[in-house]
């Protein structure tokens, strides 16, 4: 590759990355709200006996866990963790101090509980008992994956390199 090939390319990127605007600030999260509503308007209809119905049913767990993933770590800070971005500052009130270094937990465990209260609620066997147990499953593992990520590595992982 030449010289020019390079500027030309480097040029290119220089103003993709320039690009602002609502939608290019928020395009993860647009997708991925796209992509959940599209499992769900297909499980609306589907039959959730059928391969099919079951999938959309899971996808809409998985991508609910993602999007709450892509904005909860997006907002919130849960000190110690990988997963979640850094504080801008540190309130002078020690509880306000806490509940900002745990927020991203608390934000998980209160939703977590709405989320059991309403699978209890429900008929598990039901069409959208299913979805909303797959939820509280993917809710767990989020919380589990924050928590854990406070204290354990993982070699050669990007989010064990402190």
């Amino acid at each position: 590759m030449n010289t020019s090939d390079k500027r030309l390319k480097t040029a290119g990127l220089e103003k993709r990355h320039r690009r602002s605007g609502f939608v290019h600030r928020h395009s993860l999260s647009i997708a991925t709200i796209t992509i959940l509503t599209l499992w769900t308007i297909l499980y609306i209809y589907a039959d959730p006996s059928t391969h099919w119905g079951s999938f959309f049913g899971n996808a809409i767990a998985d991508w609910s866990g993602v999007l709450v993933t892509v904005l909860a770590t997006k907002y919130m800070y849960e000190k110690g963790s990988a997963e979640s971005r850094n504080p801008k500052h540190e309130p002078a009130n020690p509880v306000l101090c806490f509940l900002d270094d745990h927020s991203l937990t608390i934000f998980l465990l209160v939703t977590g509980i709405g989320w059991v209260m309403l699978f209890r609620a429900m008929d598990a066997n039901s069409k959208w008992g299913q979805v909303v147990g797959n939820i509280v499953s993917e809710w767990t593992q989020i919380v589990g994956l924050v928590l854990l990520t406070k204290r354990l590595l993982e070699r050669g992982s990007k989010e064990s390199r402190r």
